[in-house]
């Protein structure tokens, strides 16, 4: 073997820089080699590998104000980021199983025993102030880092709810519940995502807001930031209403909406005469637009008919 040959002095072989070395074999049955106190390396790594590319470690060092506290607060968000990157869960989860399976310790230089759920909930409080900055800033670099296209905006509600009364939240409240837990409170959450899915802006909204209402508010908001491009927007039957209808087509705004069955009735025999053109299995999905619908319907709509 080669080891056995440099431990000769072979020619051909470079010689050892220690006199005498002689290999030393050991016979290890593989049957009983286990393996203990294994914890996550890879997935860590390449998040904080991103995060260099992105520039938040930096970001979080510029605005996350430092005081008194044992573990810088930049620390501790630079944690919260990899451990959602990693496996989404809660901060309860993250403090108590999550982070000693991983090697963010050792990555981080923070000992596991200094992670707990209020720290973790303290360091958001930290973030939260700089919501919009740090909006700006994913931009940017994700522009420069990836081919984005802001050409066409997918924006849809959902909500997540509180066990509990939640009394300090002001936006607790209750309303339409999609985890059917209407004796619970909750807090609507508004997203825009290109059409990558990468994710361009969130809000949030009341408890009782409708979909409906949001609206208007999201559009300003994500105008005011991509500016008014030629754009597409892409919601879902929720959102339509009058007033909606007008902001969208007014100063030549694109979209394309969903509409609700009874309202393509009026249609029928349109839709199912247009072409064909896209097969998914057994269904047909035709693709028109509608010219002549009134102002509450018109735009790009569509509807599934099967083979």
């Amino acid at each position: 073997m080669g080891v056995e040959r440099v431990a000769e002095g072979t020619p051909g072989f470079q010689q050892n820089l220690f006199e005498k070395t002689e290999p030393e074999w050991v016979e290890v049955d593989v049957k009983r080699v286990r393996i203990e106190n294994g914890v996550e390396f890879g997935g860590p790594w390449l998040g904080l590998e991103l995060m260099h590319c992105l520039g938040l470690d930096q970001f979080f060092i510029e605005h996350v104000a430092g005081g008194r506290e044992e573990i810088p607060w930049a620390v501790m968000a630079e944690v919260l980021v990899l451990c959602r990157l990693c496996h989404p869960s809660s901060e309860l989860h993250i403090a108590e199983h999550f982070f000693e399976q991983t090697a963010l310790a050792d990555l981080l230089g923070i000992p596991s025993d200094k992670i707990n759920e209020d720290r973790l909930y303290r360091s958001l409080d930290q973030i939260l102030p700089h919501k919009e900055t740090l909006e700006g800033h994913l931009k940017e670099k994700a522009g420069t880092l990836f081919k984005l296209d802001y050409d066409l905006f997918l924006y849809d509600v959902t909500s997540t709810y509180f066990e509990g009364e939640a009394r300090i939240n002001p936006l607790a409240q209750r309303g339409y519940s999609r985890d059917h837990r209407g004796d619970c409170k909750q807090i609507c959450i508004g997203l825009v995502v290109s059409r990558e899915g990468f994710p361009l802006g969130y809000e949030l909204f009341a408890g009782n807001r409708t979909d409906v209402t949001t609206v208007e508010e999201i559009i300003e908001l994500m105008e005011g930031r991509y500016g008014r491009a030629n754009r597409i927007w892409v919601m879902d039957r929720g959102m339509v209403s009058e007033e909606n209808m007008g902001l969208l087509t007014k100063e030549g705004r694109r979209y394309i909406l969903g509409t609700q069955r009874g309202q393509l009735k009026k249609y029928e025999e349109e839709l199912i005469n247009y072409p064909v053109r896209l097969r998914r299995g057994s269904l047909l999905i035709p693709f028109f637009t509608v010219t002549h619908i009134p102002a509450r319907d018109h735009g790009y709509v569509g509807t599934t008919r099967r083979e």
